[in-house]
């Protein structure tokens, strides 16, 4: 029965396979030329490149779109925000200009065409991820046209489809008192030229009154092109991601890709970040004795656990491998290591320690065990991200982060009995927690604790503002802690060494 239904089918009503998908077609892939550096990421991309391309460059756009986000958070004006973020820019998702004839042009532009698609595809999945990287990327766009050279600025205008008339000189004459008043009111000096378009298009202008509407029509003086091309960019990529979204369900992906995507999409939580365990301070001598004396710099969720350990001389599986692998990436040797422990276990037998605990600490450390522990290297350090996206502990259980598991109240009276007592400082934590945001929280708290020594850094110009960047690692939080609480210390190392 279905042989003799199929066998009516027209021939010439049968679909015709994309070429891309037949066996031994030619692949119709191939680079892009940019010739601009700003972009509307209009067009997808359809070259080649490698998984480790793919990932990397992912990560590195991830890395700028979520110090964005913390630079909204902590109400950082344009000026404060731009500052912050060239450094950041330039080690992670560099643009140079035409005008530079830099050889890395091409390269650069399609980094960052690739990964704004790469993360566009991890972040369509939900409405709340849509919204925030929408708003992320229009933040990246302002923040890269406001960077720009001009003449390239506006050649990429130009470019544009946009669909906006220049006002002629005629209808200037005619329209002169009210483009003169218009500008008198704005607080402006005589505009060089207006352009219209209708005034649903630039909504931001029309409230701020910075543009003449008449019948329908809004004058746009040319100083305020960028928001009609932000407002613009805004809504292009609004209008892709609700489509990315629809096609999720029968996208047919390599499953190498899947994983990684379900990695930036939870790293849109807290950026992953690692730590390297040989970059502690020359000045930090970690023992076991000593152990008490510098966990007046640890992050809450290490301070939390150093606290139970003390006050119950215990602390179960999970606690004990996430402060274990902390103290490691502190520079705490294994013979210290284990002596630590051993102390704090009070009332157990050497017996007991031996058999139950003594080898998952050897194994934390790669001394013992396989896989992942073969090359004598043992596991890393959890960073913020590890610790904001697993489960929740239990009772009875204290690790992970403060910040996520503890209620806004218990962790207000957490932080005050550590000394926090600002009362701003406090409903901006609770205001973090509200929006999900606990890195930025503990980020919060660092910069009240340490205001001084910042300042101090900064007036001095010790430090630059990547040696400031948020934080995402409980073992950075420790370091950077150390570091400015012994500047004169850390100076006198380095003239030593020097």
């Amino acid at each position: 029965m279905l042989r003799s239904e199929h066998s009516r089918i027209d021939p010439k009503r049968r679909t015709v396979l994309d070429p891309k998908k037949r066996q031994f077609a030619q692949p119709l892939y191939k680079d892009q030329e940019y010739n601009f550096r700003l972009n509307l990421y209009t067009v997808p991309p359809t070259a080649e490149i490698t998984l480790e391309e793919f990932e990397e460059w992912a990560i590195a756009r991830l890395k700028i779109l979520s110090e964005l986000e913390t630079c909204a958070f902590r109400n950082r004006n344009g000026e404060e925000t731009l500052a912050y973020m060239t450094p950041l820019l330039d080690k992670n998702l560099p643009l140079h200009a035409n005008r530079t004839n830099s050889s890395e042009l091409q390269a650069e532009r399609k980094k960052d065409h690739y990964s704004h698609f790469i993360l566009r595809l991890a972040f369509s999945s939900t409405e709340d991820l849509r919204r925030r990287f929408s708003r992320l990327e229009t933040a990246l766009f302002r923040l890269r046209w406001r960077t720009d050279n001009v003449v390239e600025r506006q050649e990429f205008t130009n470019s544009l489809d946009f669909n906006w008339e220049m006002v002629d000189d005629k209808e200037k004459v005619e329209m002169a008192d009210e483009l003169r008043v218009m500008t008198e009111l704005a607080g402006r000096k005589a505009e060089d030229g207006w352009f219209k378009v209708e005034w649903e298009r630039v909504p931001e202008l029309v409230e701020q009154r910075k543009v003449l509407i008449k019948r329908g029509v809004a004058y746009v003086p040319v100083r305020e092109q960028m928001s009609l091309v932000v407002t613009e960019f805004t809504k292009r990529l609004d209008i892709a991601l609700e489509q990315t979204a629809r096609a999720l369900p029968r996208l047919d992906e390599d499953d190498r890709l899947s994983p990684i995507l379900a990695h930036l999409s939870q790293s849109f939580t807290a950026p992953d970040a690692t730590y390297d365990t040989s970059s502690t301070p020359s000045s930090l001598h970690p023992t076991a004795n000593n152990i008490d004396q510098l966990a007046g710099h640890f992050p809450l969720c290490m301070s939390n656990l150093h606290t139970t350990l003390r006050q119950t001389g215990h602390l179960k599986h999970f606690g004990r491998l996430q402060y274990t692998l902390f103290l490691k990436g502190m520079g705490l040797s294994l013979e210290d290591c284990i002596a630590f422990w051993r102390r704090s276990f009070r009332g157990m037998t050497d017996d007991k320690f031996n058999k139950e605990y003594k080898y998952n600490i050897r194994h934390a450390y790669g001394e013992v065990g396989g896989d992942a522990n073969r090359r004598g290297r043992g596991y890393s350090p959890y960073s913020c991200q590890k610790l904001l996206t697993e489960a929740l502990p239990s009772v009875g259980q204290t690790h992970g982060c403060p910040y996520r598991s503890f209620t806004a109240d218990n962790l207000v009276a957490l932080l005050q009995n550590t000394g926090v007592r600002d009362g701003e400082v406090l409903n901006g934590v609770r205001e973090d927690l509200a929006r999900q945001r606990y890195h930025v929280a503990c980020n919060r708290i660092f910069e009240h604790t340490h205001k001084k020594e910042i300042k101090r850094v900064k007036d001095d110009g010790l430090w630059g503002p990547a040696e400031l960047d948020t934080i995402l690692h409980p073992n950075t939080y420790f370091k950077r802690s150390f570091m400015l609480k012994h500047l004169d210390a850390e100076k006198e190392a380095a003239k030593a060494e020097g």
